[in-house]
């Protein structure tokens, strides 16, 4: 599984980055995380709004910052 942060880098992304570490510890599942920042990067995945989460190179989430378990409902489908 390959899981990106969408964002700048600013308290939300990182909030977001944090929730999702924590969903997948508590799921016991191994992912990539990987944080984009680039802008044009960003761009590409059409996001509007930061933070994002994309999981497997889908946008699930965008533009606000999901809690744990809505993380760990993403990441069990």
């Amino acid at each position: 599984m390959n899981i990106k942060i969408l964002g700048t880098g600013c308290p939300n992304c990182q909030r977001l980055e944090a929730n999702t570490k924590q969903a997948l510890s508590e799921l016991k599942m191994e992912a990539t995380v990987e944080k984009v920042t680039e802008i044009q990067d960003i761009m590409s995945y059409g996001v509007m709004g930061t933070p994002a989460l994309v999981v497997d190179e889908k946008v699930e989430v965008s533009g606000r910052i999901p809690d744990v378990s809505e993380i760990k409902t993403i990441l069990s489908k």
